[in-house]
């Protein structure tokens, strides 16, 4: 495992097995996530994504994300993640950000022109962010985005990368890990990308925690 990558993956998905289109019962979901804990992958996982109508049920050792009734917030911890549109005025928010990156729809997923425009503005204004929909797949697969994309992205967004930078790294396919990300003309050092992902770049939410962990080991990152 190259120190890049693993500071890129490090606590990356939060499991949101409840939700759409894994949509479980909270007994399985649980249970899944029990043994995602005690997996050798845990290390990449995140927290228990929860309606907040069930996070009294929960087993108190799982760190929680919890979803407002009215869906527009998430509390992880004493943190509060407000939803926001990509083209929102981030200049106000007093807190940090959650974005929708996919959807059950193909209009659902935005633009990599969109999401950059989003990660600039978000670096710019300092406001930390996750992700949640359509994040299934390191790479992109049309429609959906690649995660490592969008937080190796991220991550040269925080570094003061340019917009047509940052679209064209969502679009890659070509990474290479070491102690370093490399891809295309660019490069990132696994201080740089543990810096954003600790300050920026946060988690995204995910219905299967299998699948991103498939698409991995297939590409023999893992």
């Amino acid at each position: 495992m190259s120190e890049a990558l693993r500071e890129l993956l490090n606590g990356l998905i939060d499991y949101a097995g409840l939700f759409p289109p894994a949509s479980l019962d909270l007994p399985q979901a649980v249970r899944n996530y029990a043994i995602y804990r005690g997996g050798s992958h845990a290390w990449m996982l995140g927290r228990f994504v929860v309606p907040a109508g069930l996070a009294p049920q929960m087993d108190a050792s799982f760190p929680l994300s919890i979803i407002a009734p009215d869906k527009k917030s998430e509390l992880a911890g004493d943190i509060v993640y407000t939803e926001v549109s990509l083209a929102a005025d981030l200049s106000g928010l007093a807190t940090r950000a959650k974005i929708r990156t996919g959807g059950l729809t193909p209009d659902a997923y935005p633009s990599a022109e969109g999401l950059a425009g989003f990660l600039l503005r978000a670096a710019a204004a300092r406001v930390a962010f996750k992700a949640t929909a359509g994040l299934h797949h390191p790479l992109p697969c049309e429609p959906m985005h690649g995660f490592v994309n969008l937080f190796v992205a991220a991550a040269l967004a925080w570094h003061g990368g340019s917009e047509a930078d940052i679209v064209a790294t969502l679009r890659e396919r070509n990474f290479s890990f070491d102690e370093e990300v490399r891809w295309g003309a660019w490069r990132l050092t696994a201080a740089q990308i543990r810096e954003a992902r600790t300050n920026f770049a946060i988690s995204f939410g995910s219905c299967s925690f299998d699948e991103p962990v498939a698409d991995l080991e297939a590409l023999q990152w893992l």
